[in-house]
């Protein structure tokens, strides 16, 4: 049996580490002596530590590792390892996408391109007849599969649809996830509904409707919508009021750099 100190110059694994692995319950010590309270450990428990060791560096937390333990066979660890990286794939792309924003930034920042103004005009909008199709989507990214399933539906049941299409986000606040969206496409007639798809009339928005226009890829959006922040504040005569909106005049259908696409964000106002 060796104390502590000794398994832990014998293992080359700090004591620090083995009383955190005690306190956890992934390893205890095989005894405590009964009148020093010494922590006593045998050789038999190195392979537990080396499993311990391999999970921990693959980026295991503790859970993980204890189950893993509990259900030690080859299976359930490939199982396990499967996971892992896919989880660790998830993870790769997304700082690969935070690097391609870091570089982007940097670029805009040497060109003194980014800008914290956007221009706020006032105008009204009026009613229009619109083919819609509302749902609950996963994230604001969700409302270009809603787009595809607009253009099938029109193109099965012969619909025109202008271009002036537009996007209603229902929710009040800002979601991270479960966005209620509805996208419109104005047409000149009603016609029967079907397939979750509604003809209806948009209400108008008079005489107040704030419209900011956001140039450049969508990420763009967040950035107007904080520039949209500050000029009310300033304006304080106006409060915010029923649902935004959102129109792109020009996005990847017909414009291939992203630099060229125009987001119109439309948001209701009434005077205070």
């Amino acid at each position: 049996m060796f104390r502590i100190g000794e398994f832990s110059k014998l293992t080359q694994v700090s004591v620090r580490m083995l009383r955190y692995y005690d306190q956890e319950g992934l390893l205890k010590p095989e005894q405590t002596d009964l009148f020093t309270d010494y922590r006593l450990y045998s050789a038999d428990q190195i392979p537990s530590l080396n499993r311990i060791l391999f999970l921990r560096d693959l980026g295991f937390g503790v859970s993980r590792i204890r189950e893993a333990l509990e259900h030690w066979d080859q299976t359930f660890i490939l199982d396990l390892l499967e996971q892992k990286r896919l989880e660790t794939q998830d993870r790769i792309r997304a700082e690969q996408t935070r690097l391609l924003d870091i570089e982007q930034a940097e670029r805009d920042l040497f060109k003194n391109t980014i800008s914290v103004n956007y221009n706020v005009s006032i105008k009204a909008v009026p009613c229009c007849r619109v083919l819609s199709l509302r749902r609950v989507m996963p994230d604001y990214y969700g409302e270009g599969m809603l787009w595809e399933e607009m253009s099938l539906y029109a193109g099965k049941h012969g619909i025109s649809i202008s271009d002036h299409t537009f996007t209603i986000y229902h929710d009040m606040d800002y979601r991270e996830r479960d966005v209620d969206m509805e996208i419109c496409a104005p047409v000149l007639g009603l016609g029967e509904d079907g397939e979750g798809f509604t003809y209806r009339m948009v209400e108008a928005v008079l005489p107040y409707m704030a419209g900011i226009m956001v140039r450049g890829p969508f990420e763009n959006i967040s950035g107007a919508y904080r520039g949209f922040a500050s000029w009310i504040q300033e304006h304080n005569q106006y409060r915010m009021t029923g649902q935004s909106r959102q129109t792109v005049h020009r996005g990847p259908w017909n414009e291939t750099d992203p630099q060229d696409y125009l987001t119109e964000i439309q948001i209701p106002l009434e005077k205070r």
